[in-house]
């Protein structure tokens, strides 16, 4: 199954330089920088209440609770996507939040599901990488997206996104993805689901996603990937082709490696 390929801050304008002394002036509006904070919580806490507030007030009828406009861990994950720029964070934050409720994330299931699942075409791995990572993998050859409903595609897509990010450890923060290519061919092609799967980790699970890994790509994926990167611009440069042999040696242990992989 292809998944469907799924900060900037709003900085402070830049120093002034007198024309008279050549002496640096900060802007007035200016008060503070993306580094004070992340190294001061305060600073952060300040703003994640700015945030809860201003969605209390504007947004009051979104969810609350996990995942909802009252969760602080979920606005803190916002802001510094947005590098704590307060207007920026919650336009994406409300956006992630309304999409949540209109696909029904909280509904999905292992038997919502199942049908689907059992195709192979891709699963949460049992075992994390070197990296402590939650491993999500997608077996490209599995994928027929003229047998498959596209909805149901993207039903197990935001199941196992969910169920790899329930799997982080503490201190992890981002998820690993293997797109297994051995065997693909023109049958398998699904651009939009590509397109559909690094929307919505940009738009609904920014910087969860760490490497992605192109296994063992074929001559044919090459003209579907040069139409596809355009599209996904900075998540472009997490993709990595790489071979059976790198996924052995460089992200896990003999004990950890999939069973896909071991031949």
């Amino acid at each position: 199954m292809m998944i469907h390929t799924c900060v900037a801050l709003r900085p402070c304008r830049p120093p002034l330089i007198s024309s008279s002394k050549s002496t640096l002036q900060r802007p007035p509006n200016c008060k503070f920088s993306v580094r004070n904070c992340i190294r001061d919580p305060n600073n952060s806490q300040k703003l994640v209440m700015e945030v809860k507030e201003k969605l209390e007030k504007e947004y009051y009828d979104l969810p609350i609770g996990e995942n909802g406009r009252d969760d602080e861990d979920m606005i803190l994950w916002y802001l510094k996507d947005r590098r704590f720029s307060v207007e920026e964070a919650i336009a994406k934050l409300t956006k992630a939040i309304k999409w949540r409720q209109e696909f029904g994330v909280a509904d999905l299931s292992e038997d919502t599901v199942k049908s689907t699942a059992k195709t192979g075409k891709a699963y949460v791995h049992d075992f994390l990488d070197v990296n402590d990572r939650p491993v999500l993998i997608v077996v490209a050859s599995k994928h027929l997206p003229d047998v498959h409903d596209p909805r149901d595609n993207e039903k197990l897509c935001m199941f196992l996104i969910e169920k790899a990010l329930s799997k982080l450890p503490a201190g992890q923060e981002q998820i690993l993805g293997i797109v297994d290519l051995r065997g693909f061919g023109t049958k398998n092609a699904d651009l939009s689901y590509l397109t559909f799967l690094f929307d919505v980790f940009y738009y609904y699970y920014p910087k969860r996603l760490g490497d992605v890994l192109f296994v063992e790509a074929p001559f044919v994926f090459q003209p579907i990937w040069q139409l596809t990167k355009p599209l996904l611009k900075s998540y472009a440069s997490m993709v990595k082709f790489c071979s059976t042999e790198t996924v052995r040696k460089e992200y896990f242990t003999e004990e950890t490696l999939p069973i896909s992989f071991r031949d």
